[in-house]
């Protein structure tokens, strides 16, 4: 009777047990006895080798079995889950299955998360369809796996068909389809889960109240994201909740919110890198450069590393102030501290270009022996707003010699650059090679660029023909390019039409209406030019001051439109008249001619 008992006492005693020195004289033991052969022994003893961390040696028992049971096998595809080797989980799925052991829920669920680490969609979906043959397709937890790995390989539709005909969900299962609604781009789609989630009696947890802010956040919804903020401070879940204050922060950020924004990160009790990075890309994103400086330099003070996305985000603040000093600095400090990846080099590469320094970003890019399609998008981009259109078109050859195939946004750069540069023969060319031979159709950005390219040139009455053969409507900034090359070209009918087009299209960009209006003056068409101004007037609309940055001796210098108050106000007026009265010389008379 005792003999009998020695198994269940041995594996009290190795539950128990947690020295590493003393397992192995357990393990002596039972092979000089024979208690190894009893199966609850030896899973008792991987699983003790499993808890003390010591997967070796657990491995080293569990290859010596001649017969496995699904439980020994479990607690092996458990250990390595646990130590991210998500492949070495999958290899003992696979072995497991060849040896003809049953899997259960457990099995299912670990083996569906490796294949989400891995994003393998194939064998996920495989292993999904074994689950389904062993009676586990509605299990909650192999259902919520399922989920989790459609979301993260961006099959939103396919998890959606899985969650609609699961008869059990719980809270992860909802907050899996929450989260995956946002991270796919359909942020109201997540809304409305929320919503039937709550019709359902289901009582959110902190993992949805996240992904409900981010929802809010890419809604632009204050109101929305007020209420949730509300709902988490009422149930307490965003006391010591780093992520979900992180959130509010990103959420208020995004949206321009910035008082808000910084009352939020300044409560909260713990700040890591993240929740820095979502103020300083908040700041950066509406225009506050100079705080999203401050805010760098302050966070390395108080000892936090900036990461990868906040020193983009720095740069992408030095790109709109023209901060080169600064941007070099940022450059340095990626050198010295942090490996360089494809978003850091795409934005050095950005930053330098609209700083204006050019001849860096190509030497940087030039340094990069593996370029992706982002980045020489965003190097032909760059070329592209310096006007320098056979450059651009240079590099665009290039990257089709590396057979690169270029997608919509590498045409979208490629064709504004000729724009800039006046290049109407080629932009034509490239135009239809991208519909014919790249088999790509064309988006409005495409047909706007193409517009600005043949009204630049005066060929208005093509830019037109162009926007007839669209298969879409034409949008607001489609007869905005129409109308400025009106305006310079001075092409009358055509330029009424693209004028009363942009009136019957609601706006609230004040420079749209004065093109409108100072079109209608040029035209000496009194009686609109009264409308529009009125218009403006009633719906209380304010230009936005327009001002230019430029770096002087290191520091940024901001030139506000009509500020008469800059110290050195009237140097600069002095060389602007210069400016004015040597274009006059050279301005020539016939532009002033309207040609109908």
């Amino acid at each position: 009777m005792q003999l009998l008992q020695w198994p269940y006492r041995l594996k009290r005693l190795l539950q128990l047990c947690k020295d590493k020195a003393s397992l192995p004289q357990i393990h002596a033991l039972l092979i000089t006895t024979a208690l190894y052969t009893h199966p609850n022994s030896v899973a008792s003893l991987i699983s003790s080798y499993v808890r003390i961390g010591d997967i070796v040696s657990a491995h080293d028992v569990f290859d010596r079995l001649p017969h496995r049971r699904v439980d020994m096998c479990n607690s092996m595809v458990l250990a390595y889950s646990r130590k991210n080797n998500p492949s070495e989980v999958l290899k003992l799925y696979r072995n497991m299955i060849a040896e003809g052991v049953t899997p259960d829920s457990s099995t299912f669920t670990v083996a569906l998360k490796a294949c989400a680490s891995l994003m393998n969609l194939r064998e996920g979906q495989h292993i999904w369809s074994q689950a389904a043959d062993f009676g586990y397709e509605d299990d909650v937890f192999v259902g919520s796996s399922v989920l989790n790995l459609y979301v993260k390989c961006g099959e939103i539709s396919k998890a959606k068909v899985v969650f609609d005909k699961m008869v059990k969900k719980d809270v992860v299962c909802w907050g899996t389809m929450i989260v995956g609604y946002v991270q796919s781009g359909q942020a109201s789609d997540a809304v409305d889960e929320y919503r039937r989630m709550q019709e359902e009696g289901i009582e959110a947890d902190g993992a949805v109240m996240v992904g409900l802010i981010q929802a809010s956040g890419n809604l632009g919804d204050l109101k929305l994201g007020l209420s949730i903020h509300g709902y988490v401070i009422k149930r307490e879940m965003h006391a010591y909740d780093v992520v979900c204050q992180t959130s509010l922060v990103d959420m208020y950020a995004k949206n321009g919110y910035l008082k808000l924004a910084s009352r939020v990160f300044e409560g909260m009790p713990r700040k890591n890198v993240v929740s820095w990075g979502a103020l300083i890309s908040g700041f950066a994103q509406n225009g506050f450069a100079i705080n999203a400086f401050e805010l760098l330099v302050q966070m390395q003070k108080l000892g936090f590393k900036p990461d990868s996305a906040s020193l983009v985000n720095a740069l992408s603040a030095c790109s709109q102030i023209g901060h080169l000093k600064f941007g070099m600095s940022v450059h340095a400090y990626i050198v010295r501290r942090l490996d360089f990846d494809k978003v850091s080099y795409t934005a050095l590469v950005d930053m330098y270009a609209k700083c204006g320094a050019l001849a860096c970003a190509r030497f940087l890019f030039d340094q990069i022996d593996s370029k992706d399609l982002i980045l020489w998008n965003a190097m032909i981009a760059s070329y592209g707003i310096h006007g320098h259109g056979v450059e651009a078109l240079s590099l665009f050859l290039k990257m089709r010699e590396r057979n690169l195939k270029p997608d919509h946004a590498t045409f979208n750069s490629l064709l504004s650059a000729l724009s800039h540069s006046g290049m109407v023969e080629e932009g034509r060319y490239w135009f239809n090679v991208m519909i014919k031979e790249s088999k790509i159709q064309p988006s409005e950005k495409h047909y706007v660029c193409m517009v600005d390219l043949f009204s630049r040139a005066g060929e208005v009455e093509k830019a037109f023909q162009l926007i007839q053969s669209m298969n879409s409507k034409p949008g607001l900034a489609i007869w905005v390019a129409l109308l400025s090359g009106c305006h310079k070209c001075r092409k009358l009918s055509f330029g009424m039409m693209a004028a009363k087009k942009i009136l019957d299209i609601s706006s609230d960009d004040l420079g749209i209406y004065a093109l409108v209006s100072n079109f209608f003056s040029l035209a000496k068409k009194w009686e609109e030019v009264a409308i529009v101004r009125k218009k403006m007037k009633v719906t209380g609309l304010r230009k936005v001051p327009g001002y230019s940055a430029v770096e002087v001796d290191g520091k940024p210098e901001v030139f506000l439109m009509e500020y008469k108050y800059h110290r050195r106000y009237l140097d600069i007026v002095q060389v602007l008249d210069g400016l004015d009265d040597e274009m006059k010389l050279t301005k020539d008379r016939s532009d002033t001619i309207f040609i109908d």
